[in-house]
C-alpha cells in the first residue's frame, strides 16, 4: 500500500475510532480549597520544555501529513498554532523523505507559522541524514523520534525488527543541532524505558499513554484479520506520568499525550508531573467538522478551563500545579501499588497560597 493511502487511512479510522466518554483521568481528583488567596487574572500558563520556553502548556502533537489531502489539515492546525502561541509537531516525514512531491503537506506548517516553535518527526528508525532533512524540511526548532512498536506489528506493512533503536536515537541526538524529543504514540512508557532515554541524554520525553487515539485500533480496521486482544496494551497517560516520578527534576522534562479532553484533564496532567500536554485526536475531529473560528474558541475554552482550575487549587503557575496535591484511586491506584507509586506522598503533597495575588 502506498504511504499516501495509508495517511489516509489513519485520518480516516481516527476520526471514526471515538474517544471514550469515561477516562482514566477519573481516578485523578484533587482536595478542594476553599481558601485560595490567588486571582485568576494572574494565572500564568507559561511552561517550560528546556531549552523552548511555551507561553501555553498545550503543545497540538504528530498528527499527519504524506498525502495531498493532508496539506490543509495541517496548514488549519498551523494557524491555531500561530493564533494561540501553541507549539506543535508535524507527523512522521518519511513519506517526504522518500517522496519529494508530498514535502509540501509538512511544509505549509512553517509558512503559516514562520516563527513558531515546529517540531520535526520521524521514527526511531530513522538514520542521522534522514533526520537531518526532516529538520531542514520544515526549518523545525525541535526533533520528536517516535516509538510505535505494537503500531508497526499491528500494522499489515509494518516493521517487524526494532533492533538498534536506541542506538539512533543517542546517534542523531549527538549529531543533530537540534534538541530531540523522543515520544510514544499512544502506548504509554514504563520506567525502565524513561530510565534508558534519560541515561542516554534525553531530557525531552512525551509519554504518550493509553487514552487518546488508539493506534491499535485503528490498524486493526485496516487489517483483514484484526487482533481485537491488544487494543488495550500499554500505559495510560496517567499511569506513564507516575512512572516519571524518579527523574522528577533531574533535567528532565515530561510531555503528557493521549486522553486530554478538555483544561482539567490537562490539569490533572500537570499535576502528576508534565510540563505540557498534548492534544491530537480531540483537535483534528474540530479542524474537520468546525470552521477555524470555532477551533481558536475551544482553545481559548481549554485555556479558561485551565484557569478556572488552577484558580480553584491556588496555583498560580505550571510550577506550583506540579506541587499541589492530588488523589490517585480506583485502577490506577490499584496498579500503582503493584509498580510501587507513592499515592499517600501524591495526596499529602502541600499546596501553596500566594498572599496577594
Amino acid at each position: 500500500m502506498e504511504r499516501s493511502q495509508r495517511k489516509m487511512d489513519h485520518i480516516r479510522f481516527t476520526l471514526e475510532t471515538r474517544e471514550e466518554t469515561e477516562s482514566f483521568w477519573d481516578d485523578i481528583s484533587f482536595p478542594p480549597n476553599s481558601l485560595p488567596n490567588i486571582y485568576y487574572g494572574n494565572i500564568e500558563l507559561g511552561t517550560t520544555l528546556a531549552p523552548f520556553a511555551l507561553d501555553s502548556p498545550i503543545i497540538i502533537n504528530a498528527m499527519t501529513g504524506g498525502a495531498a489531502a493532508t496539506t490543509e489539515i495541517n496548514r488549519a492546525l498551523a494557524v491555531i498554532a500561530r493564533e494561540r502561541g501553541l507549539a506543535m509537531a508535524v507527523g512522521s516525514q518519511m513519506a517526504a523523505l522518500r517522496d519529494e512531491a508530498v514535502s509540501h503537506s509538512y511544509q505549509v506548517v512553517r509558512k503559516e507559522n514562520p516563527t513558531g516553535l515546529i517540531f520535526a518527526n520521524l521514527g526511531a528508525e530513522a538514520t542521522v541524514d534522514q533526520a537531518m532533512r526532516a529538520v531542514e524540511m520544515i526549518e523545525a526548532d525541535g526533533l520528536q523520534i517516535h516509538l510505535n512498536v505494537m503500531q508497526e506489528l499491528l500494522m499489515p506493512e509494518g516493521d517487524r525488527d526494532f533492533r538498534g533503536y536506541l542506538d539512533h536515537i543517542c546517534e542523531i541526538k549527538e549529531k543533530l543541532p537540534v534538541p530531540v524529543m523522543v515520544k510514544e504514540v499512544g502506548f504509554g512508557m514504563a520506567k525502565e524505558t524513561i530510565g534508558q532515554l534519560i541515561e542516554a541524554g534525553i531530557s525531552l520525553l512525551d509519554v504518550g499513554g493509553r487514552g487518546g487515539t488508539n493506534f491499535a485500533k485503528v490498524e486493526n480496521k485496516r487489517h483483514h484479520l484484526p487482533m481485537a486482544m491488544f487494543e488495550n496494551w500499554g500505559f495510560t497517560t496517567a499511569e506513564s506520568l507516575l512512572e516519571t516520578e524518579p527523574w522528577r527534576g533531574r533535567h528532565a522534562a515530561f510531555i503528557a499525550t493521549g486522553g486530554i479532553r478538555n483544561g482539567l484533564d490537562a490539569v490533572k496532567a500537570i499535576a502528576l508531573g508534565a510540563s505540557a500536554v498534548g492534544i491530537a485526536g480531540s483537535i483534528l475531529r474540530l479542524v474537520q467538522t468546525s470552521p477555524l473560528e470555532m477551533c481558536l474558541e475551544y482553545v481559548d475554552l481549554w485555556h479558561h478551563q485551565m484557569r478556572v482550575a488552577m484558580t480553584a487549587l491556588g496555583a498560580a503557575t505550571v510550577k506550583e500545579l506540579q506541587e499541589v496535591p492530588v488523589l490517585i484511586t480506583g485502577k490506577t491506584a490499584e496498579k500503582g501499588r503493584l509498580r510501587g507509586w507513592n499515592l499517600e506522598g501524591y495526596a499529602r503533597r502541600g499546596s501553596k497560597s500566594r498572599a496577594d495575588s
